[in-house]
């Protein structure tokens, strides 16, 4: 892995994290703006607890070394998340403005996965072998 790439990948896996530690801590404790959103796109109360506690344990599977399996499952579960909260605003009609944190999350979901380090991948490509 070149020094750009293994930038790339801890920049975008950091920013992830942040961001999926802080809409999990709201979506956990159930901040009103969030539960107003929620329930405004037609979703039960409880799915908040549901996706903070998913998204908290995604980020400490991310992070942590090893375990590569789990970690495709954490991003999986960051794409299906980000996408669904995206297409759901979308068919509500909401504004850039309330799709823009979703997509950005996705986009880094995508970022950090696609330059994670081979040491974190399921099937390491060799190409000598």
């Amino acid at each position: 892995m070149t020094k750009r790439n293994k930038i790339i990948y801890w920049i975008s896996t950091l920013w992830l994290a942040l961001g999926m530690i802080s809409t999990g801590g709201v979506q956990l404790f159930k901040v009103k703006t969030e539960v107003d959103s929620i329930t405004r796109l037609g979703y039960p109360i409880y799915f908040l607890t549901i996706l903070g506690i998913w998204k908290i344990l995604g980020v400490v599977a991310s992070l942590i070394p090893k375990f590569p399996l789990l970690k495709e499952w954490a991003y999986a579960g960051f794409f299906f998340a980000m996408s669904g909260a995206i297409f759901s605003h979308i068919a509500f009609g909401d504004p850039v403005k309330e799709i823009f944190p979703s997509l950005l999350l996705l986009t880094l979901t995508i970022v950090s996965w696609y330059f994670r380090p081979a040491d974190r991948k399921i099937i390491s490509v060799n190409s000598n072998k």
